[in-house]
């Protein structure tokens, strides 16, 4: 059986434009893409995905501050019935973007810390001085009453310091904490494998995320690490279906079923980290992509899965991260390579 194809969130490159040099960016540049999608473009781009359904539209980036018309864009998401998110930074949120996020009613803004310090997060971010904006930026988010998530990018430089980033979430009076297990893909590509984690530090941090589930305070989520799932089943058992969100048809990766990615010239992919086409905007409507890529079929289709992935009795609440199967292998059907169970059941 397919997972349906019930879309949830888009996330749209508003541009590739970036004043941060991240170490683990999908991007290898910081400069607009040649023929980004205009203004009168991205507004029907808008509209296809609003005859869609109702997903959240995440203005993503780069840096998504830096593109100009971004007020019109979100006022048109919001007159067409979406409920809108920004991703940034959070170094360029004065107090009066702050403000116009509050009036353009989104619904959420992600701020990345990558570090519990500023030697950490800027050493990451590429730029001395970001830790301490991005901080700044949170503080005017809160104070102009937008709800912030911190996204945190895990990988060996910071594993130590979640404890510390968990508490500085809650301080700055954010909603909810998101992991992102790096994939090595754009720079993260050229980050040593040294630096990444290794299955087992993988199984831990995800563990240690678990222990937090459930936390009315602060909502906590792992993306790019579909073993959440498997673990949080079981650690919890059916317990967990009514914690957190959870239920019995929540699957670990969303790629190409509940979540699809729009790059900044239009291309449409299964998420930002699974650099495989489904379609082309300028040649095709979301719709048709959407429901009829057979790279989105095929990604729907927990069966068709390979090695340790395909036999894995969690195929289906997991489903291993793709992108990162993608990256190892060129397939994206391929096994979870970064995952202890897997490779433990095929040892076994």
């Amino acid at each position: 059986m397919d997972h349906p194809a019930d879309l949830r969130l888009v996330f749209w490159e508003t541009t590739s434009a970036c004043n941060l040099a991240c170490r683990h960016c999908r991007r290898t540049a910081t400069e607009p893409t040649e023929d980004e999608l205009g203004t009168a473009e991205a507004r029907d781009l808008i509209d296809q995905i609003a005859g869609v359904g109702k997903p959240v539209l995440v203005f993503s980036g780069g840096e998504p501050l830096l593109r100009r018309d971004l007020w019109d864009l979100l006022d048109h998401a919001r007159q067409r019935g979406l409920p809108t998110a920004v991703a940034t930074n959070g170094t360029r949120v004065t107090a009066e973007v702050a403000t116009r996020l509050k009036e353009a009613g989104v619904h959420r803004v992600s701020v990345s810390l990558d570090g519990a310090d500023a030697l950490t997060h800027d050493a990451f971010r590429g730029q001395p001085g970001s830790f301490a904006a991005a901080l700044a930026g949170l503080a005017r988010l809160r104070a102009a009453g937008v709800p912030s998530q911190i996204n945190v990018s895990v990988a060996r430089h910071n594993r130590d310091q979640l404890p510390d980033l968990y508490a500085r979430a809650k301080a700055v009076g954010a909603v909810a904490l998101h992991l992102f297990l790096v994939v090595p893909v754009g720079c993260g590509v050229e980050m040593q494998e040294d630096d990444r984690l290794d299955p087992a530090e993988t199984e831990a941090v995800l563990n240690w995320l678990a222990d937090h589930h459930g936390d009315p305070a602060l909502a906590v989520k792992a993306t790019c690490a579909p073993q959440y799932e498997r673990i949080l089943r079981q650690r919890h058992g059916p317990s967990v279906l009514r914690r957190g969100g959870l239920d019995a048809t929540t699957r670990g990766c969303l790629a190409g079923s509940a979540v699809c990615f729009v790059s900044a010239r239009g291309q449409v992919f299964p998420c930002g980290y699974l650099p495989q086409a489904a379609g082309d905007l300028r040649h095709e409507q979301f719709a048709t992509i959407w429901r009829s890529s057979p790279l989105f079929r095929a990604l729907r289709s927990p069966d068709r899965l390979g090695g340790a992935c395909g036999a894995c009795g969690f195929r289906r609440v997991c489903g291993g991260c793709r992108a990162r199967a993608y990256a190892k292998t060129g397939d994206p059907l391929a096994e979870e390579p970064c995952c202890a169970h897997g490779q433990a059941a095929m040892a076994g």
